[in-house]
């Protein structure tokens, strides 16, 4: 998975995208079996919430609702760029490597 949970990232399709600079926001949550993410404060839904008591109010939840993974990029916290994610080996040794996330604008690690 290139996007992970409190990654910041930009939207690029959707109700949310501006045409200028995308609305961007932290990630809450993946389902990496469905293809799906929720960002903080973007595709914002409404949950209306029946009186359970007499004498209690109906409520309007807001919730952000999940959207495609496709729909969004990683904005790199170096220079602050919606990117492509790459990845790099850190040692050349084969049971010493580790994995990392690049930005393909910058080169800089993104963890």
């Amino acid at each position: 998975m290139k996007i992970r949970k409190g990654d910041k990232v930009q939207i690029i399709k959707g109700k949310d995208r501006v045409k200028a600079k995308g609305n961007q926001g932290k990630v809450l949550q993946i389902d990496s079996d469905r293809k799906l993410i929720s960002v903080e404060g973007l595709n914002i839904r409404f949950k209306h919430v029946k009186p359970r008591r007499e004498g209690e109010k109906g409520q309007r939840i807001e919730y952000p609702a999940a959207m495609n993974l496709a729909n969004v990029m990683l904005v790199c916290p170096k220079c602050n760029k919606a990117t492509r994610v790459g990845y790099k080996l850190l040692n050349s040794d084969v049971k010493g490597s580790k994995k990392i996330r690049i930005c393909k604008k910058c080169g800089e690690s993104i963890d």
